[in-house]
């Protein structure tokens, strides 16, 4: 199974969603996105979620990997 992975850290919004939307259009799951603000995180998640997808969200650090998937 291969994933996309999308590396949003140190862009502001709407930037990684923008970059999480398109990979989650392209339809291979799951979509790893990491980000390093609380508000791309959220926004991210809102995003993927109003797209009917299910999201785990783990925290390293000052970074949040989502793990979006269908």
């Amino acid at each position: 199974m291969s994933a996309i992975f999308v590396d949003a850290r140190g862009l502001s919004c709407p930037q990684p969603v923008i970059l999480a939307h398109k990979a989650i259009s392209e339809g291979v799951f799951p979509v790893e996105v990491t980000v390093d603000t609380v508000t791309s995180r959220e926004n991210v998640r809102r995003m993927a979620e109003k797209n009917g997808c299910k999201v785990e969200i783990s925290q390293q650090d000052d970074e949040f990997t989502l793990v979006i998937k269908k």
